[in-house]
């Protein structure tokens, strides 16, 4: 009779998955802890405050990280947007589409950003926009967030559509509705979760990216984390833990709605 084995069983697991979360996790910590730390040292303790974030909306520096702040929210919102709808026509062309020559490559070339390293996208993103002689700025910014989250966009609302029968929409054309009135009727309401979870996912990539924009910003332009590496260059201030923290609660929060909002699509498969 044949015994199951699970992971957890095996000697060291437990222990060496400990190690990794503490590795993980430890220094998002500490930074939120010192983030309240009333000392302006970032290694002694003082005492509990709550001066650096008021710092971070009211001080000498709030008015750069507001207009960082801005261009991070409308960049990110604008790049997740164009990523899900490009992402949702992927995702239909390729799982709805049936066999076409190019298909595999096409799946090859939506998901390659998610295995070559951002810091290749980023020089090669470069190279691109002054090969062209596009000036760098607030658009390359954009585009090179759309082109790059289009994957992250793509993979939930992949997998949503997959676990979507055909019947619906066969059953719809049954009763004279055109392929694209079933689609809009019956096939999105159903992918909707998906292209939710994909919106979020892309959103959370495009407000957290410091590498690609780093490189296609251009002079006077600055998101939130290119400001904070700014700022980090003349010290590290308990005020930009702060931001950090700010900026950690918010991926934390639209990463538990992405998962949320996932869950509800999977009940109501």
């Amino acid at each position: 009779m044949a015994s199951h084995h699970t992971v957890r069983g095996y000697p060291g697991f437990l222990s060496f998955t400990l190690l990794c979360l503490f590795m993980l996790y430890a220094p998002l910590i500490i930074v939120m802890v010192y983030s309240f730390n009333d000392s302006n040292s970032i290694s002694h303790w003082q005492g509990f405050t709550w001066r650096w974030y008021e710092d971070v909306f009211f001080g000498l520096e709030a008015a750069k990280f507001k207009i960082a702040a801005r261009n991070s929210l409308v960049i990110a919102s604008i790049a997740a947007i164009a990523s899900t709808l490009i992402a949702t026509c992927a995702a239909v062309a390729l799982i709805r589409g049936g066999h076409f020559r190019a298909k595999t490559a096409s799946f090859t070339l939506i998901n390659l950003p998610l295995m070559v390293p951002e810091i290749v996208i980023a020089v090669a993103s470069l190279i691109f926009f002054s090969a062209i002689g596009f000036k760098t700025g607030y658009a390359t910014i954009l585009l090179a967030h759309i082109v790059f989250c289009i994957p992250f966009a793509y993979l939930p609302i992949a997998a949503r559509l997959q676990g979507i029968e055909d019947i619906y929409e066969k059953a719809a054309m049954d009763l004279y509705a055109s392929r694209w009135r079933a689609f809009k009727l019956v096939l999105l309401p159903l992918m909707m979760p998906g292209m939710m979870a994909g919106f979020l996912l892309a959103f959370i990539i495009s407000l957290d990216d410091f590498i690609i924009t780093n490189f296609v910003k251009g002079a006077g332009i600055e998101t939130l984390p290119t400001a904070i590496f700014g700022a980090v260059k003349q010290g590290i201030k308990p005020n930009i833990m702060a931001i950090s923290t700010l900026m950690l609660l918010v991926s934390v929060l639209l990463v538990t709605l992405s998962h949320f909002v996932g869950r509800i699509g999977n009940k109501q498969k």
